[in-house]
């Protein structure tokens, strides 16, 4: 028997009002429905370089579906920091919404037990990436901008690249900059977007940055800046590996297909190739993280199947003209 059209309008508009009120809860939004970045109370102390390489002393703390960690992760790996910081890695707890260590941690089960045992209030979000110094039992940094230049001039190898020379500086800025708010944050502007004007305006702005992007890699390749890996290409890449498994399914960021900009797929092809890289992408966690956390936008709680990243990345581009 069918549901009256009447019942069917009347869920709808009651599921419509619940959706509204728990995107405002994960997403805060202007009058005109455009995604707000949450201000973050971040967390700085500058560290003296004499003590950097005391072996044992620093940890940075990552999660393997969290976009913004992964840079930092990435820095550490490309500049290979093993001797000097160590890597903890936290998982979703998505019953409590919090980070939670495989193993206690200075005798903290979560991440934001460890806040607090630095001494952060009790209304501070317990973010990751950190750079959690052990001797002094405090959280040097948990801003991922800051902590990938921090991690840039960590003591190193002379073999260690540095992801931010100074004759680069100004492109370097220039395309951070572009990356951050209309790629990194241009995914999140597309996904909790309330109306359809402000979604259609995350869109084109998003797909704007990326033909930018194109463009420059096309004329001025293989990576962002020229010939060397510098932090704009850390600060993109993060996002692009998320593309086709979370942001254009789950955050509607599909006006164009990723292939459609191949100057942008081969560039990823290259970065997942650099040693370590593969490692640090973890498909499934991605998937499961975002797919189950983000009740609002995907209420089945259904993870989907996803091909192996590997051999989605590396495939050859395919010919457009199968899809005329």
């Amino acid at each position: 028997m069918p549901v009256p059209a009447t019942i069917v309008r009347m869920a709808r508009d009651l599921w419509y009002w619940q959706w509204k009120t728990l995107m405002t809860g994960l997403a805060p939004a202007d009058k005109d429905g455009n995604y707000v970045r949450p201000k973050a109370n971040f967390l700085q102390i500058s560290p003296q370089t004499a003590h950097l390489v005391e072996k044992s002393r620093y940890t940075l703390i990552v999660g393997r579906s969290c976009p913004w960690a992964h840079r930092a992760w990435l820095v550490w790996i490309i500049r290979n920091l093993r001797e000097t910081i160590n890597v903890i890695i936290v998982e979703p707890d998505r019953k409590r919404g919090k980070w939670r260590f495989v193993t206690p941690f200075n005798g903290c089960h979560n991440l934001y037990d460890l806040y607090l045992l630095c001494g952060s209030p009790k209304s501070q979000r317990a973010t990751i990436p950190v750079i959690f110094d052990q001797k002094e039992m405090t959280i040097i940094c948990n801003e991922s901008a800051q902590i990938i230049e921090l991690l840039n001039n960590w003591p190193a190898s002379m073999e260690s690249p540095e992801l931010m020379p100074f004759s680069y500086q100004k492109t370097i800025e220039k395309w951070r900059e572009l990356v951050q708010f209309d790629i990194n944050d241009g995914v999140y502007k597309c996904g909790f977007a309330r109306q359809q004007s402000a979604y259609t305006k995350a869109s084109a702005t998003l797909f704007e940055a990326l033909g930018i992007m194109e463009e420059n890699l096309n004329k001025n390749g293989p990576w962002l800046c020229g010939l060397h890996v510098t932090l704009s290409d850390i600060c993109l890449f993060p996002t692009l590996i998320r593309w086709e498994l979370v942001y254009a399914p789950l955050f509607n960021c599909n006006r164009h297909l990723l292939w459609q900009f191949p100057s942008i797929w081969q560039w990823r092809q290259r970065f997942f190739s650099l040693p370590g890289v593969a490692d640090t992408c973890d498909s499934e966690a991605m998937v499961s993280d975002y797919f189950g956390s983000l009740f609002p936008l995907n209420p089945s709680g259904i993870v989907p199947d996803n091909p192996s990243l590997a051999s989605l990345v590396l495939s050859l581009i395919p010919d457009p003209r199968h899809y005329e």
